[in-house]
């Protein structure tokens, strides 16, 4: 089930998702590092949003290729292999 779980968090993963419709707001990761070690879950995400201001929330996988543009409303939230998060970043 750990690993079904898993797969599925990856394969869906990848998708950028949007919080609720709202104005574009300026992503601001300082003190997110708390975030660190957390499993990845539409509750982890949700709050890394309220947390860092951000309006969209990128989850990035391990061996995803991401796009490089910046979009400063954006918070990229890195994935270590067991699916928890290893950095969160702005952008």
């Amino acid at each position: 089930m750990r690993r079904a779980t898993i797969v599925a968090l990856t394969l869906t993963a990848a998708c950028t998702t949007t919080a609720q419709p709202v104005q574009d707001r300026t992503c601001n990761a300082e003190g997110s590092e708390s975030f660190v070690g957390r499993t990845a879950s539409s509750e982890t995400g949700a709050a890394i949003l309220r947390a860092t201001h951000s309006s969209v929330l990128r989850w990035a996988p391990p061996g995803v290729m991401l796009t490089m543009d910046f979009s400063p409303s954006r918070v990229t939230v890195r994935l270590g292999p067991d699916g928890r998060v290893t950095t969160v970043n702005c952008g």
